[in-house]
């Protein structure tokens, strides 16, 4: 049952944003509390007017469907910064910042996102050996390859 209704959810959402090539949704989950988390984001970025659009929109069409039972929270946001990046758009928006990448292998890796192809990243990493200069390093990363990637906050 729930995938129907995180379906129509994007489905109405997706009718929503038609008209904006600049926003795009990352994810729509029923949470097993009743809060129905919208994950919605921009190449720009995405303004609280944007989200409460679409919160208004998707909640005017559940209760007129009546598509959920049970009691429920809409919640309709962008991604925080500490959320996994989870669409290739995602990654291109996020080019020029460090990321820590989460491999299949159970490695990690974190370098400045420089590329992001259909197939694969590029990153910059740091490479530090013992009493020499740091040296940087493409590093490719196919993207099958990859379990998580998060941005890297630095409050330098």
């Amino acid at each position: 049952m729930a995938h129907s209704i995180e379906d129509r959810v994007n489905t109405l959402v997706q009718e929503k944003i038609a008209d904006r090539e600049d926003l795009f949704v990352v994810d729509v989950k029923m949470h097993s509390n009743g809060k129905l988390e919208v994950l919605v984001d921009g190449d720009q970025g995405i303004s609280i007017q944007d989200c409460a659009a679409i919160s208004r929109h998707v909640g005017f069409h559940l209760e007129e469907e009546d598509t959920i039972q049970h009691a429920y929270r809409l919640e309709v946001s962008s991604p925080g910064i500490d959320r996994p990046l989870n669409t290739v758009r995602q990654y291109r928006k996020n080019i020029g910042r460090t990321v820590e990448v989460s491999l299949q292998d159970g490695g990690t890796v974190s370098g400045k996102l420089v590329e992001v192809a259909e197939e694969s990243i590029i990153i910059v990493e740091k490479i530090k050996e013992k009493g020499k200069k740091a040296v940087e390093q493409q590093r490719m990363i196919p993207l099958g390859n990859i379990t998580t990637i998060k941005v890297l906050i630095s409050f330098k």
